[in-house]
């Protein structure tokens, strides 16, 4: 499994839907402010090319992380 991380904000709703669709999990880390809500995206190995190579045809800024990583670890790398 593959964790791609990506900035809920910079999302449109059809980017988000179709990187939903190529993800076999979702799910939205919501952080008080000021740090951004950040999505996390559980991808299998079969879809990980479909799903980079739509968030780079997009435009999408993403983290990739081959284990998921902890809320504390999403914070930590904010805070940077």
């Amino acid at each position: 499994m593959w964790y791609f991380v990506i900035k809920k904000q910079v999302l449109r709703n059809q980017q988000y839907q179709r990187l939903q669709k190529l993800a076999a999990l979702t799910e939205v880390e919501v952080f008080n402010e000021p740090y951004e809500n950040l999505c996390v995206f559980d991808v299998v190995p079969e879809k990980y090319q479909d799903f980079m190579e739509f968030a780079d045809v997009e435009g999408i800024p993403y983290e990739v992380h081959p284990s998921k990583p902890s809320r504390d670890q999403l914070l930590d790398g904010m805070r940077v």
